[in-house]
């Protein structure tokens, strides 16, 4: 379990934050973060206050990474690329989360170490990782300014026959129906969007077609939304595409592998981030996915 509750003892009175600066090393900011979100106890209660006090024993919850022995994809000076494989979460999503990338990170790295983007939990493929709070600011910059470039593949629906370039505005909004908890769709109200589609091979057996994808805007589910707006969803999409019904069953985790495959085409969703491309420190880097997703793609869909 990645987050430990641990006793500790401050011999005089103090701020809390400033022992956890002291004692176990963490800044100002990360100190006062924690406290905030209940993460020091005294007398098993919470303290919220961020200038709070602590005399004596009192409880401390913190995150302990662990690891599964995932080799990252390259290793370099300032930062590392994993090669995330479908299922794994990016960050954990409540403090009993098992475990996620960021346990895979921090453990080999240290706790320095930060995930600089985001990838579906789904999704499979590269994740570009800061070794540093430096070169992470200098990273989360690049993808705010678009000056990282990202190639993904997809299994799709249908056959695609030649080049698009889809200009979608996405609009993420609560859906109506309050059984999705967050969609993202095609409105004129939401943000501008934009994928480059590039169909790369057909399979008339499955009427599949393996596409290339170069997004130009970071939006969530971008990709997703933009194939299912064209009427070629990615296979194995437990969202875009199917009923109510079927999405909060893969929602609560009760969807058969079975029912997923005859429903979507699949059981992950076949979208991968294969390519990155970018400039750091007057070096430039293009690093490519090893994984062989054509061959992921077909053993996903049969069980």
């Amino acid at each position: 379990m990645p987050f430990v509750k641990k006793k500790m003892f401050a011999k005089e009175k103090q701020k809390a934050f400033l022992f956890l600066v002291k004692e176990l090393g963490y800044t100002q900011k990360e100190a006062q973060r924690f406290i905030s979100k209940g993460r020091v106890l005294v007398d098993g209660e919470k303290m919220t206050k961020t200038a709070g006090e602590i005399e004596g024993e009192f409880e401390f919850i913190y995150f302990e990474p662990i690891t599964k022995g995932l080799v990252p994809h390259a290793v370099y000076e300032e930062f590392v690329i994993f090669d995330k494989p479908s299922g794994v979460l990016i960050h954990p999503q409540t403090k009993k989360t098992p475990y996620s990338l960021i346990d895979e990170l921090k453990h080999q790295f240290g706790r320095d170490a930060n995930i600089a983007h985001r990838i579906d939990q789904e999704t499979s493929g590269l994740v570009l990782c800061a070794r540093n709070k430096v070169s992470e600011r200098v990273i989360k910059m690049m993808f705010q300014e678009r000056d990282m470039k990202k190639k993904y593949l997809a299994l799709v629906h249908g056959e695609v026959k030649a080049p698009m370039c889809i200009e979608a505005p996405l609009l993420r909004a609560q859906d109506e129906s309050a059984v999705v908890r967050m969609v993202v769709k095609v409105h004129k109200t939401g943000k501008a969007s934009k994928t480059d589609i590039k169909p790369i091979e057909y399979f008339p057996s499955t009427d599949t077609t393996l596409v290339e994808c170069s997004p130009y805007t970071g939006r969530q589910h971008q990709i997703r939304v933009h194939l299912f707006h064209v009427e070629h969803p990615i296979v194995g999409d437990p969202i875009y595409g199917q009923s109510e019904e079927d999405i909060v069953r893969f929602l609560d985790k009760v969807l058969e592998p079975e029912d997923r495959i005859k429903n979507s085409g699949a059981t992950r969703l076949l979208l991968h981030a294969d390519e990155l491309e970018f400039e750091l420190y007057e070096k430039n880097y293009h690093i490519k996915s090893k994984i062989d997703f054509k061959k992921i793609c077909f053993k996903s869909m049969s069980v």
